[in-house]
């Protein structure tokens, strides 16, 4: 497989991912984006589990051609002796390891942190798992929908007491496991940067938790309940913080939602649903007030908005200049005239499926080269030969012999 060379603000940096599933992969495609060279380890035969996880088309994931984008895959049997040393062969020509196994996995394959130091003391190693490296949960079994459960955001997604029986929803993505890959991206970068400033000192590891990672985006939630003993409830569509800002129904059985919480685009939306006296009442004057009464203004902007169709009342909230949205499916973002601007939506030819649409790169970086898509997701072992060949610089009938043996 002939690859194309990803240029990005991280090329020359070339990461070990000893990862599967979501958080540790996520982690590096994000760095993969923006340049990384990534070598996943994968084991022989079915590989990444995720490689059979949603649509399928020829019995091939279409997630994994995003999932699995710009990196290199390498099939090792780290159960073999050969595997292990192959793997600490390329541990000492990289620069960081990235992996979400159990507390402990590393090293019952006799991998561990200390050997990966004394192999490579410049070699930063990110470790993302449930509950992290430490305390009387490590080695509790844990994905995304875990982390999202523990780290209180879960009991958020719901609705408020009494409106239904059913559970909160998932939010409908693995959200607790990409963020802890984001948190793993930004403790990688920052262990190297130290490093480069601080050569002589050991580089650093970082521990990410899925449970914390998703604990630290709650907000005020914990001083609140810290200082005033309050939990916070579920509020559906709703913000508890400001008002109006929620989901109004439309004519045509649709939601547009609307942010109006400033004292102006109070006004300015008062004004386009023609409810000057709501505007002029002292009740609604401030945020806090406004907080206090959303349920009578919830009412007026929803008896506005389910008068017309959602595409109208949404044109005409923007024209008004109102922060407002449809609630977007998958094809309304692939048709976005913002995405498609900024080169959100892109078409990568993938040779298992033809034409496949990516989402594209974040951050969007300034200047020459800013990273891409090369490649999408390679099949298993794509890379073995070349990566042992010009990486480790293994002979074409070693690497054969290792074939053979199952190491590769």
């Amino acid at each position: 497989m002939t690859l194309k060379i990803n240029k990005g603000p991280l090329s020359g940096l070339r990461i070990l991912e000893l990862g599967h599933f979501v958080a540790a992969p996520f982690c590096t495609r994000i760095l993969a984006d923006l340049g990384a060279e990534i070598i996943k380890i994968e084991s022989p035969g079915k590989g990444d589990p995720v490689r059979s996880w949603g649509k399928m088309v020829n019995g091939k994931s279409l997630w994994w051609s995003v999932h699995g984008r710009n990196k290199k895959s390498v099939t090792l049997n780290l159960k073999t002796p050969k595997g292990l040393e192959l793997a600490k062969q390329l541990v000492a020509q990289c620069d960081g390891v990235v992996e979400n196994f159990r507390p402990g996995q590393l090293e019952r394959w006799g991998l561990g942190p200390d050997v990966i130091s004394e192999i490579n003391s410049a070699c930063a190693v990110v470790h993302i798992s449930g509950y992290g490296q430490t305390g009387p949960g490590r080695d509790r079994a844990a994905f995304g929908v875990i982390g999202e459960a523990i780290g209180g955001l879960r009991h958020l997604t719901g609705f408020p007491e009494g409106m239904t029986s059913l559970p909160p929803a998932r939010v409908g993505i693995s959200l607790g496991d990409m963020v802890a890959g984001l948190y793993a991206a930004i403790g990688l970068m920052s262990a190297l940067l130290e490093h480069k400033s601080n050569p002589d000192q050991p580089t650093r590891s970082a521990d990410v938790a899925l449970t914390e990672s998703v604990f630290s985006l709650l907000e005020g939630a914990l001083p609140e309940y810290g200082k005033l003993g309050e939990i916070r409830q579920p509020t559906g569509a709703t913000l508890p913080t400001s008002a109006p800002s929620s989901a109004y129904p439309t004519a045509d059985e649709r939601w547009v939602l609307v942010g109006a919480n400033s004292d102006l685009l109070f006004s300015r939306l008062m004004k386009l649903i023609e409810r000057p006296d709501l505007d002029s009442d002292d009740r609604f004057a401030d945020n806090p007030g406004r907080v206090k009464y959303m349920d009578i203004l919830d009412t007026a902007i929803g008896q506005w908005t389910v008068t017309m169709d959602a595409v109208i009342a949404a044109k005409k909230l923007a024209e008004a200049d109102i922060p407002s949205t449809l609630i977007y499916t998958i094809e309304d973002c692939a048709n976005d005239v913002q995405f498609i601007n900024r080169d959100m939506i892109l078409n990568v030819n993938d040779p298992n499926f033809g034409d496949v649409l990516h989402p594209g790169v974040v951050p969007k970086m300034s200047g020459d080269n800013p990273g891409g898509v090369a490649w999408p997701g390679p099949d298993v072992g794509a890379h073995t030969d070349s990566v042992l060949r010009d990486v480790l610089k293994i002979e074409t009938e070693q690497i054969e012999a290792l074939r053979a043996e199952g190491v590769i």
